[in-house]
């Protein structure tokens, strides 16, 4: 049963139940709050006009008490968006909300743009369900909405698709978390495996007495991180990242190691396509000269190419 109130008593006071930019845990909560009889809102980020702090598909999900999760700005407007969904879980009906350039609403947006949210109350959990089943097997997912009979379903995300509209539908993506593998010794390894779980990727570390590495562990949402100084030692851990698809390789070493890297695994059969596919050196800026840079270093190229990855850019 949705949560409800009459006209003569007082609103639930949005509160925030939590931070957090998962999408995985958004839609946990989305369906927690249905199934327990609270009532939930799912708010989806579908129109941009302008600048926006949050790219299109962004979401929040709302319980019919008040809580809420997630950003579909930079937190300057989640509370109000929450009343809103309150309303519409108390109605029962979905709605759009309009904010920023062009809306009614006397609600300014940082970036000076204008954003279209959908809020759909959640009558049915079984797609957000699916939906964390796909996210759980690492697979790709997308739930689709059709505002005009106000019903959300699971689908097969379509290759290469971002969020975005489908003629009269909203295709919202969903893909795994980002992993990250990190191979390697010493400081460099433990400073890069700490600001890398700080990042809230899903990390596995290796040095080079791991036995217990299974390559079937890589994936397409998944970045390999060598940062070995021996290229003895770091050259089976190569190959099973070539022998995969992650959507990055790196390696440590300067542009002379790379050399002799390349001329090793030409010698072992590799292409020079599949030995382009090796980021090195490793990291969005250097050299660096101390682990906490080289850390910060190697996380930051890698979400780098994983928002490219994500959004599939040139």
């Amino acid at each position: 049963m949705l949560n409800s109130f009459s006209v003569l008593d007082t609103p639930p006071v949005p509160v925030c139940a939590f931070l957090t930019d998962d999408a995985g845990a958004i839609i946990n909560y989305a369906a927690e709050g249905a199934a327990c009889g609270l009532g939930s809102a799912l708010v989806t980020l579908v129109e941009i006009r302008g600048g926006a702090a949050r790219a299109l598909g962004a979401q929040m999900a709302v319980h019919g008490d008040g809580s809420y999760c997630g950003y579909i700005s930079g937190g300057c407007t989640e509370a109000a968006v929450a009343a809103e969904a309150i309303a519409a879980i108390s109605k029962g009906t979905d709605r759009y909300l309009s904010l920023g350039e062009g809306s009614r609403f006397d609600i300014s947006l940082p970036c000076g743009g204008g954003i279209t949210l959908a809020i759909h109350v959640v009558r049915d959990v079984r797609p957000l369900r699916q939906v964390l089943a796909a996210l759980e097997g690492r697979r790709r997912i997308a739930l689709h909405y059709a505002p005009g009979t106000q019903t959300i379903t699971a689908v097969k995300a379509p290759t290469g698709a971002i969020s975005s509209w489908s003629d009269t539908a909203f295709i919202r993506v969903y893909r795994p978390n980002l992993r990250l593998i990190l191979c390697g010794r010493g400081i460099e390894l433990e400073a890069t495996t700490r600001v890398a779980m700080a990042s809230e990727f899903e990390v596995f570390a290796f040095d080079q007495t791991s036995r217990d590495f299974e390559a079937s562990i890589i994936d397409q949402e998944t970045a390999v991180a060598l940062l070995f100084h021996e290229l003895d030692q770091e050259l089976p851990w190569l190959e099973a990242g070539l022998r995969r698809k992650p959507f990055y390789i790196g390696a440590l070493g300067s542009k002379r190691t790379h050399e002799r890297r390349f001329q090793a695994l030409s010698v072992m059969g590799y292409s020079p396509a599949q030995i382009d596919r090796i980021k090195a050196p490793i990291g969005l800026f250097g050299p660096t000269r101390d682990a906490n840079a080289l850390a910060l270093s190697v996380v930051a190229d890698v979400t780098q190419a994983f928002s490219c990855h994500k959004i599939e850019c040139p």
